[in-house]
């Protein structure tokens, strides 16, 4: 058995490959692991529980079927779909977790999230992040009309494609010291997080001990998946869609 790990799959109607890939991953491996863990992103975007889109449904249903047959998902909001609700869980039968959390995974401590709050070089989005996850805010956003949310949604996304294609490569991914405070914060040598899309198991030492980072890959063209077994062993694996 296996408890598995995924974040950043962007599912959209515009891309129905990646879709298609994660319900056959579904059916096909997270079946028969122990849990499975999405680190954000899951969506392209989110305008609310109520968007009464065909996609969401279908998803919804495939991870309901998965809690069904035994293996509970849970979730951590990414910065694409952070108004995933308790609607859109309690239909998906999944636990929507807090930003970072801890959890016992054999054994060991593991400290999870979607690693967007670890971009400490990119100010700017962290303005905007902390502006857009305010309670408030997202409570005015939700209370208007589905079609303007659409609207603001495909403005927003816009604007952050061109903002993104005007910042450097560093400042896009994690900052290292922010790395390290967070594992201190929570008193662990393992995270595992998702958003910058560059798969990789960083080793490193800290205080003296040997820590671990692993970050997750996003589904593009192949699907992406961290799986941990009872043995401690680690392995991100890549497969086609």
């Amino acid at each position: 058995m296996t408890t598995l790990f995924i974040a950043d799959l962007h599912l959209s109607d515009h891309e129905p490959a990646i879709t298609a890939g994660f319900l056959a991953f579904l059916q096909r491996e997270a079946v028969h692991a122990d849990a499975l863990y999405i680190l954000g992103d899951l969506f392209e975007f989110w305008i609310g529980d109520d968007d009464p889109n065909e996609l969401h449904d279908t998803v919804a249903q495939a991870l309901a079927e998965l809690h069904d047959k035994g293996v509970p998902c849970y979730f951590i909001h990414g910065n694409r779909d952070f108004l995933i609700g308790k609607d859109f869980a309690k239909r998906s039968k999944m636990t929507l977790l807090p930003e970072e959390h801890i959890i016992d995974v054999y054994g060991q401590n593991i400290l999870i999230m979607h690693g967007d709050t670890l971009c400490i070089d990119d100010p700017d989005y962290l303005r905007f992040r902390r502006y857009i996850r305010n309670s408030m805010i997202q409570k005015i956003f939700l209370s208007l009309p589905l079609c303007l949310r659409q609207r603001i949604a495909g403005k927003l996304r816009r604007q952050s494609t061109r903002s993104n294609r005007a910042k450097s490569s560093l400042m896009m991914d994690v900052n290292p010291l922010a790395v390290i405070k967070a594992l201190k914060d929570h008193k662990v040598i393992h995270m595992i997080h998702g958003h910058t899309h560059r798969p990789a198991i960083h080793d490193m030492t800290i205080g003296g001990r040997l820590s671990q980072r692993a970050v997750l890959g996003a589904w593009h063209d192949h699907g992406s998946v961290l799986r941990v077994d009872p043995d401690a062993k680690i392995e991100l694996v890549s497969f086609p869609l």
